[in-house]
C-alpha cells in the first residue's frame, strides 16, 4: 500500500514538473536527471539482482546513442524507428560480450567491463570517417518545428515513459521465479547452482536486459541532445555514476536508483552551474560515495526504513505478560458461578493443569452410565494403578515372548 502511494505521488510530481519549471534550463536539468534515473535503473537489472558490479555500462549507453544517430544519418530511418533498431543492435552485441564477460566474477568482471568501454572509446574516437571521431556526431532532431521549451517538454515525458517501462519490468522480475533465481545468485552463486538454478543463463538474460535498456536510454539522449561526443558517451565516469546512484538509493528497492539519480543528478547540475568546468563535482561525488559505503551500505531507503522501525511504534511481544498477569486474566474470564464463592478455583485449563501437577484430582466424577476413566482428569486410583502395571516391563518366559 505504501509503495502504491509512493507511485501515485511520483507520477503526480513527474507530470506536473514541466508546467511548474520556471524556465527552459530547469526543465532541461530535469531531463538530465531523468536520463540518469533511466541509466541507473537499467544498471540495477544486473547489479541489483545478481550483485555483479559493472563499471562499463557506459559502453551500451554510447552504442545506443551512436547507433541511433548513425542509422538516421546513413540509412535515413525515422528517428524513433532508428532508436528501436539501435536498441536491438545493442541486444545482439551484448549476447557474445555477456557470454565472455560472465565467465569471471568479482573484481575480474569489473576489469572486463572497464576494458570493454575503453575499447569502444578508442574505436569511436579513431574511426573519424564513420563516427565523426573527436569532432562528434550531430543527430537530426525528431521534431524540427518545435521551439526549444516545447522540445524539452516532449522529451521529458518520453524519458518518463521509458523510466516507467523499466520500473514495471523490474517490479515484474522481482516477483517472478526468474527474479528469485537472480537473487539466489546474488546471495551465493555456488549454492544456487548446486540447487539447480541455471546461473549462467540467468546472468546472461539479466545482463542483456540491463544493457538493452541502457542502450535505449542512450538513444533517447541522442535524439534529445543531438550532439554526441565519444569522450562523454563512453565515459567511465558515467558508469560510475550509475553505480553510485543505485547504491545511494538502494539496489534492492524499486525506487532506489530513482532516488539516487535525483540526489546525484541534482548535485552534479548544481556544481557545474556554480563552479563551471572545474573538477570540484568529482570531489563531491567521491565524498558522497565514501559516505554511502561507510554509513549506508544498503542505501538510503533501507536505512530510512530501519530507522523508522527502530524509533517507531514497536510490536508487542507475547512474552511480555507475566505469570501473575496471566493468572489474573484467567480469574477474570472464569464463569460467573465461581465469582460468588471467593474460595472457588477457576475451572480454566491453566487452573486444571496446576492442580494436576500437584497430584490433585478434580471434584467432577463420571456421569451416569460412564465407568471410571483410566488416568487423566477424574480418573480413579485403580485405573492409574492398572496403567502402571501395563507399562511395567515383564520378564521373558520362553520363545513365544520373543515372537
Amino acid at each position: 500500500m505504501a509503495r502504491l502511494a509512493a507511485l501515485v505521488v511520483l507520477a503526480v510530481v513527474v507530470l506536473a514538473f514541466p508546467t511548474a519549471a520556471p524556465n527552459a534550463y530547469i526543465l532541461s536539468a530535469g531531463i538530465v536527471v531523468l536520463s540518469y534515473a533511466c541509466t541507473a535503473t537499467a544498471w540495477n537489472f544486473m547489479g541489483g539482482f545478481t550483485g555483479y558490479v559493472s563499471l562499463g555500462h557506459a559502453a551500451f549507453f554510447g552504442l545506443g546513442a551512436y547507433g541511433t544517430g548513425l542509422l538516421i544519418r546513413d540509412l535515413g530511418l525515422p528517428s524513433f524507428v532508428a532508436w528501436l533498431a539501435a536498441g536491438a543492435i545493442v541486444l545482439l552485441v551484448t549476447i557474445p560480450v555477456g557470454i565472455a564477460a560472465l565467465r569471471v566474477r568479482g573484481a575480474s568482471f569489473v576489469i572486463v567491463s572497464i576494458s570493454f568501454v575503453l575499447i569502444l572509446l578508442l574505436v569511436f574516437q579513431a574511426w573519424g570517417t564513420f563516427t565523426g571521431g573527436s569532432d562528434g556526431l550531430v543527430v537530426p532532431r525528431p521534431f524540427p518545428d518545435m521551439l526549444r521549451p516545447e522540445h524539452h517538454r516532449t522529451f521529458f515525458y518520453l524519458f518518463a515513459a521509458l523510466l516507467a517501462v523499466m520500473l514495471v519490468a523490474w517490479w515484474a522480475i522481482d516477483r517472478s521465479r526468474f527474479g528469485t533465481g537472480l537473487k539466489a545468485v546474488r546471495e551465493d552463486e555456488d549454492k544456487a547452482q548446486a540447487l539447480g538454478v541455471p546461473t549462467r543463463n540467468y546472468k546472461l538474460v539479466a545482463y542483456v536486459v540491463s544493457a538493452t535498456f541502457t542502450g535505449l536510454a542512450g538513444g533517447m539522449y541522442a535524439l534529445w541532445f543531438g550532439d554526441l561526443d565519444p569522450i562523454f558517451q563512453f565515459s567511465i565516469m558515467l558508469g560510475a555514476y550509475m553505480v553510485l546512484m543505485a547504491l545511494l538509493g538502494g539496489v534492492r528497492h524499486l525506487f532506489g536508483p530513482l532516488l539516487g539519480a535525483v540526489i546525484v543528478g541534482t548535485g552534479l547540475e548544481y556544481f557545474k552551474l556554480e563552479f563551471g568546468d572545474t573538477q570540484f563535482h568529482l570531489v563531491a561525488t567521491a565524498l558522497l560515495l565514501g559516505v554511502v559505503v561507510l554509513f549506508m551500505p544498503d542505501g538510503i531507503i533501507p536505512a530510512a526504513q530501519a530507522l523508522v522501525k527502530r524509533f517507531g511504534p514497536q510490536d508487542s511481544s507475547i512474552r511480555e505478560m507475566t505469570a501473575a498477569e496471566l493468572l489474573e486474566r484467567n480469574r477474570a474470564a472464569a464463569p460467573a458461578t465461581t465469582e460468588g464463592d471467593p474460595t472457588a478455583e477457576p475451572t480454566t485449563a491453566v487452573g486444571q493443569e496446576g492442580r494436576h501437577a500437584e497430584g490433585e484430582t478434580t471434584t467432577e466424577g463420571p456421569g451416569e452410565g460412564e465407568g471410571p476413566r483410566r488416568g487423566g482428569p477424574g480418573g480413579s486410583s485403580r485405573g492409574t494403578s492398572e496403567r502402571m502395571e501395563d507399562a511395567a516391563p515383564r520378564p521373558r518366559t520362553g520363545p513365544e515372548e520373543d515372537r
